[in-house]
């Protein structure tokens, strides 16, 4: 649904691209896996951004900036994987009418207020548009041939605000639309996944001592002088 190329910041400052495309959804381990491949370890490189979006969704990547919150792409992801072929489908629509675009948090209280809309796939113009509203005027089929279809639909459509999108036409019905999502804090826990990787097992003291010993034990050895048989004597 959505794949983020994820970015090493630092590095990308200092001159050396490393990122690769996580896609979402995702879990803890695959974040916490992509970020050791790219270098991001929270010690040296902390910060990340993303330089390109994967998705099939007409007109979702306009929405989106390069420094999006993963765990907040990730919640939305969750959402849009968990839609119906429809609701896709009137949810493109929607990201096309224009309304709550302008960040992840327009866009996954968007997802969640598709009843707001009225979508129809099959509507592409204005004489489609006034074919539909036609069947409820019952015309006589005398006066078929001299009705305006397309002038009758494109005063409709004039009139309710509706658009013609890739996906189909829509139209804002006016319900009421809510905001179930105020910001981070609203993530639910188990799509929070950004996590830096496991730092590198530290080898327990008694061993770092025994080692050391090792290593200095040989160094003394090689810095003694070397005596001739000659002089062993």
């Amino acid at each position: 649904m959505i794949a983020a190329y994820v970015t090493n910041l630092g590095k990308y400052n200092e001159g050396d691209l490393c990122g690769e495309y996580l896609k979402l959804p995702a879990t803890t381990e695959d974040v916490k896996g992509l970020l050791a491949r790219i270098g991001v370890d929270g010690v040296l490189y902390e910060e990340t951004f993303i330089t390109d979006y994967e998705t099939d969704i007409s007109g979702f990547h306009s929405c989106l900036g390069e420094y999006e919150s993963i765990d907040e792409l990730n919640y939305l992801a969750a959402l849009l994987s968990d839609m119906n072929e429809w609701d896709r489908e009137k949810f493109s629509a929607a990201l096309e009418y224009g309304e709550y675009t302008g960040s992840v948090k327009d866009l996954i209280n968007l997802s969640q207020n598709l009843d707001c809309y009225e979508f129809d796939p099959d509507i592409s113009s204005d004489e489609d548009l006034g074919y539909a509203y036609a069947d409820t005027l019952e015309v006589p089929e005398h006066l078929e041939p001299y009705f305006d279809y397309e002038a009758y639909g494109r005063d409709i459509r004039l009139e309710e605000g509706g658009v013609f999108t890739d996906a189909g036409y829509v139209v804002d019905n006016r319900d009421s639309f809510t905001e179930y999502y105020e910001g981070r804090d609203d993530i639910p826990d188990e799509y929070r996944i950004f996590e830096y990787p496991d730092p590198p097992e530290r080898m327990p003291i008694r061993e770092q001592l025994a080692m050391f010993g090792r290593m200095v034990s040989a160094q003394t050895v090689a810095d003694r002088p070397v005596v001739a048989r000659e002089d062993r004597a």
